[in-house]
């Protein structure tokens, strides 16, 4: 059935065919609701007599709608126009890949771009449990401006069984069957296990992108024989010729990664198409700089074959510091001559690791969150990748002292973003029961002679006391990471100045209550320890985004980069001796938002970390910052529908509010002196308030009527922060809580009060016309609003310590709370808690983010 032009399909007008095949016609359409123009495909007649597949059509365009990644096809809809069922995407400008090679095979530099985009895409659908399982070269399409993107990902399970003859090559994919023995994918680009009809996961994917890379650079198909069944045997038995004896220049790097890929047991493939991902980002960085390369390939000559287990991700543990390791041979050689460093991975399992110590020789222990499992405590032989579970109650570690007693977390929990807290313990690492010490405790430290320095909330304020019960310092945000020097003189740690948030600093105090600060504001640091002469400080942070270098402080404030990678690197733990444990993390923030009429959500996330910062009052579109590699140089702020169309980007910035009617947008640009601005999210200018005395805003609301704006920031010469009011015609910011009142939580419809939380965590409101503040009913401390309902009559409210999240809505006049629902995301494994929220006022809309993050630990040696 052709199409003319101006037939209407649901909400769709036909503009114009755009191609056809055996899985159907499609068609450029114009969508009259959102005003853009989409790529509508018209699926084959036979669908509709296929009750089993009209249904795998229905969860397969739900499963590929809620999969968004800058390199996956976007899909908008599904529906059917009569008995025909039809898929709505984005529209591309461009050529696939199949028509890209037939042209000519693409120079390296090229194809490793190409290669590193395909593996994000990748990436992103398998942390989502969806597999393409017939990846080649016509699902990959380069739109004109090179961006590289994944076709028919879950929608590829709906075709039609092959023949076996020599059209097979190129075949569409069979039907998906959960159980074995049933030939799924393309010969030429499917895995050996595809082959054999046996069940499937996502490295059948890494298998079929091996593939298609050995195509992209040399031209030449890797398994292509005379007939389907012989390049089936092909992948089964043998190899492709290897890149070093092709007639283009490749480095051996690209040759061990196509490999690793190519491997026919699937076992010892990459684990995860984020460890290829890393690999290739890797080589990525290194272009271009090859006299360093040179020097780190001394450096890390043996890497990959000191050990080899069977497990895929040993393989991709060769490379996950490679870049680092480069940058390492840069700032090494700035004090000397480049160290010879080795690199040992010791754990090889799916999760977070909270905290890794040296406990003697050639023991380390470590606590680590397996598989969304609760933490536990492992001990693990540096000469040995098995590890021990203890046997203890669900704990976390926190130090190990030097008689090898460990002080542990128990019921550790999420308080706030990045923040823990659990009960203080301490127990023999040789065995016995733990005996408790104190409650709401964030972190710990061992010193020299087994007292112990701790940081813990009391009565809303972050302390470190070292020993337990002498406050050194006190913060207003928070404080993590304290680590006692080797003489026991002072206590290293990081100050976070907005609560719950992990930018900070690094301080430093001494016995008597002396802190200096060591270093500026960064906006993420995560992992500190002493240098093993015990002369600087080490620490792991970022200027940018969540991927942190790993870097030195003297004592007097000198910095220096000991290690950077493209990634998040940091220190557990440094040892007397002068070796090291490091984690290699991926961290990727990840925002859901409720789908329409149903319990179900929706994944809206649109780089690599996103973080929610506030929703419209309909639901239908929310404002997000990017605050990762891909957001560039600043925070980068979007404005997104929820439908899951395309977010566009309104300007640098973390984004903190978007305007009643709609039209505007907050955004805070970073710097020393920071610059509150207002963007356009459609026509109009975007432009700056002015600062006044303020010298670091931190977060800002518009007014329920719009003329106004309320911010939390410091002034010039304050350190504690205040709430401030400002007209959005220019006026100066005028303060309207005192000094340390500053959590600006959702602003009352009425428009007359600051809603926000005193020291002791109650939440009180704050009359803008000076008059006494009152607290809010039926609140405990530290529970947080989210929304006011639109005639203020009740608040949406997140339960202080709830696990999982709850929600409640609370009648204003009463304090009368009603459980409203609970957030629970899919995925369990690496959950580093669910951070913010926002509601729409009826409540029936709601988005939050979460932040996931995978770790595994090293041994490194050579550092200094």
């Amino acid at each position: 059935m052709t199409l003319e032009a101006g037939t209407r399909i649901g909400p769709y007008e036909i503009l114009a065919p755009l191609g056809a095949g055996g899985m159907g016609e499609v068609y450029r359409a114009h969508d009259g609701r959102l005003h853009r123009d989409v790529a509508l495909k018209i699926l084959p007649p036979d669908f509709a007599s296929d009750a089993d597949r009209l249904r795998r059509f229905e969860q397969e365009g739900r499963a590929a709608s809620a999969l968004s990644h800058p390199n996956v096809l976007a899909v908008f809809d599904v529906g059917f126009h009569g008995d025909q069922p039809y898929v709505v995407s984005e529209l591309l400008e461009g050529e696939t890949l199949r028509e890209r090679l037939a042209v000519s095979p693409l120079a390296p530099r090229k194809a490793l771009e190409v290669a590193v985009q395909i593996a994000r895409g990748l990436a992103a659908a398998h942390e989502k449990g969806i597999i393409h399982r017939d990846l080649k070269p016509e699902n990959i399409f380069v739109t004109r401006d090179g961006r590289v993107k994944i076709l028919d990902f879950g929608l590829a399970r709906l075709t039609r069984v092959p023949s076996m003859g020599r059209e097979d090559t190129e075949a569409p994919t069979t039907p998906l069957r959960t159980e074995s023995g049933l030939v799924i994918g393309t010969a030429g680009y499917m895995s050996p296990e595809q082959v054999r009809g046996k069940s499937v996961d996502h490295r059948t994917d890494i298998f079929s992108f091996g593939a298609i890379l050995y195509e992209v650079l040399t031209g030449q198909r890797a398994f292509r024989r005379e007939s389907g069944i012989e390049t089936m045997n092909a992948i089964l038995k043998e190899e492709p010729e290897r890149l070093a004896g092709a007639s283009v220049s490749f480095t051996p790097g690209m040759d061990r990664v196509l490999r690793r890929c190519l491997e026919k047991n699937p076992e010892e493939r990459f684990h995860s198409a984020s460890d290829l991902a890393f690999a290739l980002e890797s080589m990525a960085t290194d272009s271009g700089e090859s006299s360093a390369a040179s020097t780190s390939q001394r450096a890390v000559s043996g890497l990959a074959s000191t050990r080899r287990p069977r497990r895929g991700i040993a393989a991709a543990a060769a490379v996950l510091l490679l870049a680092g390791l480069l940058a390492a041979s840069y700032w090494l050689g700035r004090r000397g001559a480049p160290a010879e460093l080795s690199l040992h991975q010791l754990t090889f399992r799916r999760g977070i690791i909270s905290t890794a110590r040296f406990a003697g020789g050639e023991t380390v222990v470590y606590g680590a969150a397996w598989d969304g499992d609760p933490y536990r405590l492992f001990t693990a032989r540096l000469s040995s990748p098995e590890a021990t579970l203890l046997p203890l109650p669900a704990a976390d570690l926190l130090s190990v002292s030097q008689t090898e007693e460990l002080a542990i977390s128990l019921d550790r929990r999420f308080l706030f973003g990045w923040m823990q807290a659990g009960t203080l313990a301490r127990v023999a690492l040789a065995g016995g029961a733990p005996r408790e010490i104190a409650e709401n405790v964030l972190d710990a430290d061992w010193g020299p002679v087994d007292a112990l320095a701790v940081v813990r909330s009391v009565q809303g304020r972050h302390r470190l006391e070292y020993p337990i019960g002498t406050v050194l310092a006190e913060s207003g945000g928070w404080m993590s990471h304290p680590r006692v020097s080797r003489d026991g003189a002072r206590v290293a740690y990081i100050e976070h100045s907005i609560y719950g948030d992990d930018r900070g600093l690094v301080a430093l105090v001494d016995r008597e209550g002396r802190r200096r600060t060591l270093t500026e504001e960064y906006s993420s640091a995560q992992g500190l320890a002493w240098s093993p002469d015990g002369k600087e400080v080490w620490f792991s942070a970022s200027r940018e985004g969540v991927n942190a270098a790993l870097r030195a402080v003297t004592l007097a404030g000198k910095e220096r980069t000991i290690l950077a990678s493209p990634g998040r690197v940091s220190i557990r733990d440094a040892a007397a001796d002068g070796r090291v444990l490091l984690s290699r993390e991926t961290v990727r923030g990840v925002v859901m938002v409720s789908v329409p009429g149903g319990d179900s959500e929706r994944d809206i996330s649109w780089l690599d970390s996103t973080s929610i910062c506030d929703m419209t009052a309909d639901g239908s579109a929310v404002l997000l910052t990017e605050s990762g590699q891909a957001g560039g140089r600043s925070y980068g702020v979007f404005l997104r529908r929820t439908d899951g169309s395309p977010a566009v980007r309104l300007g640098n910035g973390q984004g903190t509010a978007i305007s009643p009617d709609g039209r505007w947008v907050l955004s805070i640009l970073p710097g020393r002196t920071t610059e509150l601005r207002v963007l356009p999210t459609g026509p109009g200018d975007a432009r700056a308030l002015p600062n006044g005395d303020v010298e670091r805003h931190h977060w800002a609301r518009f007014l329920p009527h719009g003329d106004g704006v309320l911010i939390s920031a410091n002034a010039r010469g304050e350190a504690a922060r205040r709430i401030y009011v400002q007209d959005l015609k220019g006026g100066r910011p005028r303060p309207v809580t005192p000094p340390g009142i500053a959590f600006l939580l959702p602003v009352p419809p009425d428009g007359r009060h600051v809603c926000t939380a005193g020291p002791d965590g109650k939440v009180v409101l704050y009359p803008l016309d000076g008059s006494p503040p009152r607290e809010l009913p039926g609140l405990k401390a530290f529970d947080i609003p989210l929304a006011w309902t639109a005639d203020g009559s009740a608040v949406w409210v997140r339960r202080a310590g709830s696990d999982p999240v709850a929600l409640d809505r609370v009648d204003v006049a009463t304090g009368r709370g009603t459980p409203a629902r609970v957030l629970v995301p899919r995925d369990p494994a690496g959950l580093q808690g669910i951070g913010n929220i926002v509601m729409t006022p009826d409540g029936s809309r709601y988005s939050y983010t979460y932040f996931r993050v995978l770790s595994d630990l090293f041994l490194v040696e050579g550092l200094r």
